[in-house]
């Protein structure tokens, strides 16, 4: 997310940048704390998740090095509305208090307009999530977030649990497990406990249709400088 930004833009973050580390499963931020700071991500993925009242939690985005976390800043709310966490592998993100960024924001005033271009790509990746959870089975929402999390981690190895799949799928371990084998039947993936391995990109691809690319289409023509992880990479 960084390099997408000018020289000039950079130049007015760098000074106030602080490397932080986050081991997999850290929370970033939680439900109703301030939101003080950014965090650009290095490496990791941070998963965003949706509470209920009864402490039920659901996945709703993910973010890697291709955006940024924090984007309440930019819309005027004081209070992280999700929780964040670190997932698939401890991760490394460069953090800014919020004064900071607003500093910078008024001297160079296109790293607004930079940061609200990916606000507006995840919003993208939401509304799919949402639409996928009501139209569509259990394994081709798997497979969507397979891909989703495939752009985001180094290799083609992710380190995924049942547990993980529950809150992104919003269904029972049983449920989790009948979908892993049925995607494993295909080569699409090979599932072993703890982790999964992709396979074969394009069988996930065509599982998935119209329910994945749209969100990372509107990436690359809205940001189309970055020198990040391809969001919607084609390996």
């Amino acid at each position: 997310m960084l390099q997408v930004l000018s020289g000039a833009d950079r130049a007015a973050l760098e000074p106030h940048l602080e490397r932080v580390s986050f081991r997999n499963g850290d929370i970033i931020a939680r439900a109703g704390d301030p939101a003080d700071s950014v965090c650009f991500p290095l490496t990791g993925i941070a998963a965003v998740l949706d509470t209920l009242e009864d402490d039920r939690r659901y996945a709703v985005a993910l973010v890697g090095n291709e955006g940024f976390i924090g984007w309440p800043v930019l819309l005027g709310n004081d209070r992280w509305p999700h929780d964040v966490v670190m997932r698939a592998e401890d991760g490394v993100a460069m953090r800014l208090r919020a004064d900071h960024l607003q500093t910078a924001i008024n001297a160079q005033p296109n790293i607004r307009v930079v940061l609200l271009r990916f606000t507006g790509v995840l919003m993208s990746q939401m509304a799919r999530t949402i639409v996928s959870s009501l139209a569509h089975s259990i394994e081709r929402r798997m497979a969507r977030w397979i891909l989703l999390y495939h752009d985001r981690v180094r290799g083609d190895e992710i380190c995924m649990t049942h547990e993980e799949f529950r809150l992104m799928l919003g269904v029972r371990r049983s449920s989790v497990t009948d979908a892993l084998h049925r995607l494993e039947e295909s080569q699409a993936i090979r599932s072993t406990r703890g982790s999964l391995m992709v396979r074969d990109r394009d069988a996930l691809l065509e599982l998935v249709g119209d329910t994945y690319g749209y969100a990372e289409q509107e990436y690359r023509r809205l940001l189309p400088a970055s020198g990040a992880t391809d969001c919607g990479k084609l390996r």
